[in-house]
């Protein structure tokens, strides 16, 4: 049996943990800057686990993770 492909637009944007749990930044931090206050770009900052709705979909996109 073949070896699976990683989905490569997942895999530079999620990241799998240690404990098994996966790892994403916030989206909207990137552009359009000006108009955001600093404390909700400051939040922008910080990586938040995905849902565990998700994880059997992340699992499908990320298989050797």
């Amino acid at each position: 049996m073949p070896k699976m492909k990683t989905n490569r637009a997942a895999a530079k944007r999620i990241k799998k943990t240690g404990s098994g749990a996966f790892r994403r930044y916030k989206a909207y931090g990137k552009h359009i800057l000006t108009k955001k206050s600093s404390k909700r770009k400051r939040g922008y900052r910080q990586s938040v686990n995905c849902e565990k709705a998700n994880e059997a979909a992340l699992k499908v996109l990320l298989p050797y993770s």
